[in-house]
């Protein structure tokens, strides 16, 4: 059997591979897309939201990009200086792109029951809070 870290590493990149061909045609990656989330679940979003929220899934130069991204292609507009909203056409556009996420999902947990599901996420939850404790206790 190939050690957990093995298989975190491989679906990460399947997850990636497989959502960005499927959002290729609205424009976006994965990461654009996980920045269009947060700006829509955080009002008047700062950039440093999106750079905290997100800090797990990308570094500040890949964030800051698909932020600029967003931007240039309309999804998002500039409310505030450094603060970020949704235009209407990009909520509009975004809710287009939930059908294809949805379906996405589907796919990827294909003969995974909600317990199994539950439990992956738990366990992985767990995982990182002890390995996080132990490097915040070392410093």
């Amino acid at each position: 059997m190939k050690p957990i870290g093995y298989w975190l590493n491989r679906t990460d990149k399947a997850l990636t591979c497989h959502m960005n061909g499927m959002l290729e045609e609205f424009g976006l990656t994965r990461i654009a897309w996980q920045v269009l989330n947060v700006i829509q679940d955080t009002p008047e979003a700062a950039d440093t939201d999106v750079l905290s929220i997100l800090a797990a899934n990308a570094d500040s130069a890949t964030l800051t990009s698909a932020v600029d991204a967003v931007l240039a292609d309309g999804w998002a507009e500039r409310s505030a200086p450094g603060r970020l909203a949704l235009t209407r056409d990009g909520s509009r556009r975004l809710a287009d792109v939930a059908a294809r996420v949805d379906a996405f999902r589907e796919l990827s947990t294909t003969g995974i029951s909600p317990d199994e599901y539950r439990t992956a996420v738990h366990v992985l939850e767990r995982m990182s809070q002890n390995l996080e404790a132990a490097t915040s206790a070392r410093h």
